[in-house]
């Protein structure tokens, strides 16, 4: 049973973003229960585990933690403790997923 495809390609078409799609999605599950560092557009960065997102880009972090940008380079300071917690996506700046997340431990 062979598809017929149209003169502009439309079902090619869709078939390659349906490729493209799931390969994202795939990228997204690998991200699942990572730990991820999100910085704001006020400033503030957000570390926690990643546990969604939707099409707006919102994300949701579990574990989350809240530290303030610091005015002095040298402080930290102490994170805030939020639990779990959405970033709406047009507050996202920036995301970075914690390295060590990314590899587990050797011998497991």
């Amino acid at each position: 049973m062979e598809k017929e495809v149209a003169a502009n390609g439309t079902e090619l078409q869709g078939e390659v973003e349906g490729c493209v799609y799931s390969s994202a999605r795939q990228k997204l599950e690998n991200l699942l229960n990572k730990s991820m560092r999100i910085r704001m557009t006020d400033g503030r960065t957000l570390v926690g585990l990643f546990l969604c997102t939707d099409r707006d880009c919102n994300v949701i972090l579990g574990s989350a933690q809240e530290f303030l940008k610091s005015t002095d380079s040298f402080s930290q300071g102490e994170p805030r403790v939020l639990g779990l917690a959405m970033i709406p996506g047009h507050h996202v700046v920036s995301i970075e997923v914690e390295s060590e997340s990314l590899h587990p431990p050797h011998g497991l």
